[in-house]
């Protein structure tokens, strides 16, 4: 019994992969050779970027202001206390900032899309676009994948500034961390190499959601049932793609820069 539903996991898993891959030569096609609508970027990228602001700023200042006193704790030990800054610089530009944002943004970005290209697939509004000969992917996926695209690292920038200006609220007027030595050791122990990796994978991650996500509400069932279960799906199956990925983006940036 058991045999048998791996193998079926495993042919579906293979089948949505395939798919997935056609979807993402389908929109690098469109974006070759067609030229999207830049009122349907801006929309998108006002909707992407500009409305998911607040969360991800939340998201930057708790994880700043958490790693700068969870590494004030442990460096406390050995009188280390001003090197607190130069670990949440270096941890919030190249890790927890890009992949933080990210998980942001697919919970809140990543599931509205694909509930939105569900409902017009169950609706049948795709099906009517394909009548209209307009392409699904070159009206719907190519904006959104844009918009994504450059929303990431924007969003991801401010999250780090934030994070880091609430770490140094915390360490230096609640800690007591010196202000100079904490602002010294973040400008020389920061490289401008770890800025661009957390850059880079933020651009990544933001493709990922907007392919994942619109892959998943192109391709639900349905009813409404298979519109909540494709919101589920894109939700879940974006998040993981960020946290693998991460680890293998870190392990191939870190020595390219490194070379």
């Amino acid at each position: 019994m058991l045999l048998p539903r791996l193998s079926r996991h495993f042919h579906e898993f293979l089948r949505e992969l395939g798919e997935l891959a056609v979807l993402v030569t389908e929109a690098a096609r469109s974006l070759r050779y067609k030229t999207p609508s830049s009122r349907e970027v801006l929309e998108q990228l006002y909707f992407i970027g500009v409305k998911s602001q607040s969360v991800v700023m939340t998201t930057g200042a708790a994880t700043g202001m958490v790693l700068c006193a969870q590494t004030f704790f442990q460096f406390h030990k050995f009188k280390m206390e001003t090197a607190t800054g130069a670990v949440v610089s270096v941890g919030m530009s190249s890790e927890l900032g890009p992949v933080l944002a990210g998980l942001m943004l697919t919970a809140r970005v990543g599931a509205s899309m694909a509930a939105e290209l569900g409902t017009m697939k169950v609706t049948e509004q795709i099906d009517a676009l394909r009548t209209l000969a307009t392409h699904p992917v070159d009206y719907l996926v190519v904006t959104r994948l844009i918009a994504c695209t450059v929303a990431g690292p924007l969003l991801t920038a401010e999250a780090v500034i934030v994070g880091i200006g609430a770490s140094y609220l915390v360490g230096v007027r609640l800690l007591g961390i010196s202000g100079p030595y904490y602002l010294a050791n973040i400008d020389r122990y920061t490289d401008p190499s770890d800025i661009m990796i957390g850059m880079i994978k933020a651009t990544f991650f933001g493709a990922v959601i907007a392919l994942v996500s619109c892959y998943k509400g192109l391709t639900c069932s349905h009813g409404a049932e298979g519109v909540g279960r494709a919101t589920t799906d894109a939700v879940v199956a974006a998040s993981i793609c960020i946290l693998v990925s991460n680890f293998f983006l870190t392990l191939f940036l870190t020595s390219l820069f490194a070379a």
